[in-house]
């Protein structure tokens, strides 16, 4: 077995700890830990490797194998880079890493759904969010499950089951496969919302770029269109509406109050006075916190038939953490499994039907 710098890499970063603070577990020089991490060194004794992976509460064997494949910082869409550390962005990072290693897994095993997004780089947000809709035939209903959507077009998608919530969401493109990554401790409508953003980086700025405020706005600007499309809002908005009103209409389309409100705004369905009183109500009433009368937070359905498949075969979430060499709670809290409280229970899920290779 060949020890794998990378993979101490990535699994030093998961754990959101620097070299300095791992070599003083392990009892060696910080100098001694980044030589190994960069391959500067020979391959670490093997009583070492078992005190690093003690330290890092990762399996011995992760630490042998091929490279772990990299995912470069700069081709990441990040849903909030302003409230996060770098160390809770390396650690979102490293979570990829271990999916990718995931996802070559099922590549091996099923067959997955191709991408189905049209190259629309450079599109104005709002024509995107139009363009994609055509593109799927969606016309310009409400879109019942963003993380199902998704799916059935090809784009992989897992949470982020972080102990945080500056990590909102993330996405990337890795070779020809669009990845999304989103957290479980927003509510249903912030994960909806989230959902739609990153398609729109993945539709708008493919490969991270360009990065930034304006890069943000306009992701945020195509997920408001493709959420809430004009003319479907213009239909069944009302004049002046109470704060009441935007709750009963937000259930149409699965939002959040005030990402409704901030539609009729930019839409000028209501004016800059009522949009800045409506949110001061909200305010006032906690909604901007906990959102009134909310939704169930959207799970993976492509995930779950998975494991609904392996599990009648008699695999468990057990066995394949195992056969992928990663903690069964790294695993878990890919799969959308963390939400349920760690419980294994897997329901069965129409959409997208799969089959196994072998």
């Amino acid at each position: 077995m060949t020890f794998s710098p990378s993979r101490l890499r990535a699994a030093r970063a998961r754990r959101e700890m620097t070299i300095k603070s791992l070599s003083e577990r392990v009892g060696l020089t910080a100098r001694t830990i980044s030589s190994y991490e960069n391959g500067h060194a020979e391959s670490p004794p093997e009583e070492t490797v078992k005190k690093i992976a003690s330290a890092l509460s990762y399996p011995f064997s992760f630490f042998f194998g091929d490279e772990i494949e990299e995912v470069h910082v700069e081709t990441v869409s990040f849903r909030s880079m302003k409230k996060m550390r770098a160390r809770q962005r390396d650690a979102a990072i490293a979570s990829a890493q271990i999916a990718l290693l995931f996802n070559n897994w099922l590549e091996e095993n099923f067959e997955l759904p191709p991408h189905n997004l049209p190259d629309i780089r450079g599109e104005d947000p709002e024509a995107a969010a139009m363009i994609i809709r055509e593109h799927w035939q969606l016309g310009v209903q409400s879109i019942r499950n963003m993380v199902h959507l998704l799916e059935a077009q090809g784009i992989r998608v897992f949470s982020l089951f972080e102990n945080n919530k500056e990590v909102d969401a993330f996405s990337f493109w890795h070779g020809s496969t669009p990845f999304v990554f989103l957290n479980l401790m927003k509510s249903g409508e912030r994960g909806r919302f989230d959902a739609a953003h990153e398609l729109g980086h993945l539709l708008l700025h493919k490969h991270g770029a360009p990065q930034g405020p304006e890069a943000e706005r306009e992701a945020d600007r195509f997920a408001s269109a493709f959420l809430m499309p004009e003319s479907s809002i213009r239909s069944r908005s009302s004049p002046f509406p109470s704060l009441r009103q935007i709750i009963v209409m937000k259930s149409s389309w699965l939002v959040s109050a005030a990402a409704l409100t901030r539609r009729l705004k930019d839409l000028g369905l209501i004016t800059e006075w009522h949009y800045r009183t409506l949110n001061v109500e909200m305010s006032k009433k906690g909604f901007l916190r906990h959102e009134p009368e909310g939704i169930e937070r959207e799970k993976s359905a492509l995930l779950n038939n998975v494991l609904k498949q392996l599990w009648n075969k008699g695999v468990t979430q057990e066995q394949i953490s195992r056969e992928l060499n990663i903690p069964i709670d790294d695993f878990e809290s890919l799969v959308f499994s963390a939400s349920a409280g760690g419980k294994r229970n897997i329901n069965v899920t129409p959409k997208p039907s799969l089959s196994l290779i072998k």
